[in-house]
Formats: C-alpha cells, sequence, structure tokens
C-alpha cells in the first residue's frame, strides 16, 4: 500500500516517519507545495520518496494525508474527494463553520472516506476512557475536567493565522469531551486572559481559557487551556460520575507536583504534544491504513468535527461577550 503526505512540515514528517514504520505500508509518497521541500524531507527517511506535484499524489496514493496550513485544506480535500482517495486531514478541516458544513456535504456525496486528525480519539487511555463510558462503568456524569497546556508559547508569528486559542489549543478538547460523554452541549461560556505575552493580545488572542460546557442532560465540562506551562507539557482528562471516577494523563511524566509527603514528584516531563501523544499518532496511523483497506469504520468522520469547530466559534463568542451562549443546534 502507498500512502502519500501533502506537507511536509513539523506534523507532517512525523505522520510520514510513523506510516513508514507499519508492516502494511510498502512506501510514503512526499509532496510540498515548497519547491525542495519533499525531496530534502526524503533524503532522511527511509521507505519514502518525493513527488513533485499533488495530481501525481494522488494518482499514485491509495490513501493520502493533508498536513498543509489549514487556509490550504479546502481546496486539497476537494481534490483528493474527487480523485476518490481516501483522506486523513489534519483538524480543523476548514476555520470557517459554513464552509466546513459545505465540506462535509461534500464529503458525504462523494462516498469517499476522509478522517479528520484528533488524535485524542486514536490514544490507547482515551479509547479505553470512551469504552468504559460507553459501557455504562462510569454510571452517569456528573462532571469532566479536561487541561490542556503547552509547555511552551507557539512561535509568535503563528498566532495571526492560528484561528485563536479555542480553534487551535482547545479544539481538541472541544473534540473529545463531547465525544466521551455522548451528549449534545447546549451552553457555552468562556473567559480569557493575556499572562503569557503581548505577543497574543497583539493578536487580537489570548494564551489562557476556560471553558464551561453544558450538556442536554445537566451535566458540565470545564476546560482549561495555557499557552505556558513551565514543567512540561500538560493534557489530562477526568470524568466523574455516578459509579465511578477515572482519568488519563495522569502517570510519572505529568508535570504537577503534590505537596503531600507521599504524594508524586515531576520527573522526566513531556516537552510537547508529539510525546505526550505518540502512542496515539501512531495508531491513528495505523487505523488510517485500515480505512483505507475497508477494515474498519471510520472513527472520526468529517460530520462530527463540525461540532467542535461550532463550540469553538461559541466559546470565541462568549469570551468576546462576557455572556453565556446557547447552541441551538444541538446535533452535527
Amino acid at each position: 500500500m502507498r500512502i502519500g503526505v501533502a506537507g511536509v512540515g513539523r506534523i507532517g514528517t512525523m505522520h510520514a516517519t510513523n506510516l513508514a514504520s507499519l508492516d502494511r505500508v510498502d512506501e510514503v509518497l512526499l509532496f510540498d507545495p515548497v519547491p525542495g521541500r519533499a525531496a530534502r524531507a526524503s533524503a532522511g527517511l527511509p521507505g519514502t520518496r518525493s513527488v513533485d506535484d499533488l495530481t501525481e499524489l494522488l494518482t499514485a496514493s491509495d490513501g493520502v494525508l493533508l498536513a498543509t496550513p489549514t487556509a490550504t485544506h479546502p481546496a486539497l480535500l476537494r481534490e483528493a474527494i474527487a480523485a476518490g482517495v481516501p483522506t486523513l486531514c489534519e483538524k480543523p478541516v476548514a476555520s470557517d463553520l459554513d464552509e466546513m458544513r459545505a465540506l462535509v456535504a461534500e464529503v458525504e456525496r462523494s462516498g469517499v472516506e476522509v478522517l479528520v486528525g484528533f488524535q485524542r480519539r486514536f490514544d490507547p487511555a482515551v479509547s479505553e476512557l470512551h469504552r468504559r463510558v460507553r459501557a455504562g462503568e462510569v454510571g452517569d456524569i456528573y462532571l469532566v475536567r479536561a487541561l490542556g497546556n503547552d509547555a511552551q508559547p507557539p512561535d509568535f508569528s503563528y498566532l495571526p493565522h492560528s484561528g485563536g486559542i479555542f480553534r487551535d489549543l482547545l479544539i481538541h478538547d472541544l473534540d473529545a469531551v463531547p465525544w466521551l460523554v455522548g451528549e449534545p452541549v447546549v451552553e457555552v461560556y468562556a473567559s480569557g486572559s493575556v499572562l503569557v505575552h503581548q505577543a497574543f493580545a497583539d493578536a487580537d488572542d489570548v494564551d489562557n481559557a476556560v471553558v464551561l460546557l453544558r450538556f442536554a442532560g445537566g451535566a458540565h465540562a470545564t476546560l482549561a487551556g495555557g499557552r505556558h506551562d513551565p514543567l512540561g507539557y500538560d493534557h489530562r482528562i477526568e470524568v466523574l460520575g455516578s459509579k465511578d471516577s477515572l482519568t488519563v494523563g495522569l502517570d510519572p511524566r505529568t508535570p504537577l507536583t503534590s505537596l503531600e509527603p507521599d504524594g508524586p514528584r515531576v520527573g522526566d516531563a513531556y516537552p510537547g504534544f508529539p510525546e505526550r501523544f505518540h502512542r496515539a499518532y501512531l495508531n491513528e496511523m495505523a487505523v488510517f491504513v485500515d480505512v483505507v483497506a475497508g477494515g474498519v469504520a471510520n472513527p472520526s468522520p468529517a460530520r462530527e468535527s463540525l461540532v467542535s469547530l461550532r463550540l469553538a466559534e461559541a466559546c470565541e463568542r462568549s469570551r468576546r461577550s462576557g455572556a453565556p451562549v446557547r447552541i441551538l443546534e444541538v446535533t452535527a
């Protein structure tokens, strides 16, 4: 099987490396619109070769992964589905909700499998949490808490094009938490501050934010995200229910110091999301290959990604207005 990768920046190169490690993948084809970039990346990655243009990539590939900048996703995805090539598109598929709806409709009319790259759905611990919630082992959900902190802020030149903290950093939790709870969100409240660097304010963004979600059944979720954690990258989810309380992301590398006499101390903390979610990214590529081969159902379909983008837009409106936002569309 040949899998194509469009875009060989940091995330695309990581995906290509993981794809090349899979037994079912015979070759990984690399394309990048920057001349020479794909060839340079291929020279350092065994099991890969570069191609000259997107048409060649789509023609020669059984499946293709889009890891280019967000603004390019809609056009590239349309070319991929027109070619009938199963696609994994990095989040978000589009930065605008209206365009996302149009794309989802086109994807569904095409019948081509399109996965959205929300890697937390592929993380073994998060997947097990989802299984236990669905099996009723947690009971009625009372509260979900999610925390996601970058170890270091992103390059400041990225901020004006990031879409803001809710579309960029917290979009993963806005996907994962409703997916875990299994109910629609009916109200959103969000607040944010600039505490890390003035560059975030200059980009009309914030660097620390909190979100309160209220679900149709009455449960709540609190989400918090920040752009700097001096101890390391941190992501955790807790689900508290009537039968059990479960968490993911709590291990010897969690950047959290307990002041209890026998509490945990910070060890070798994760430096960033690629290390924290290494198993998730590997599994994501393995599942994508299985979807391309027709062996498994799509676990992250394009329509479900409408939920997180709609919630991210509601968060931004709430942050700016200081008021809760009702979610009238309760389904994707």
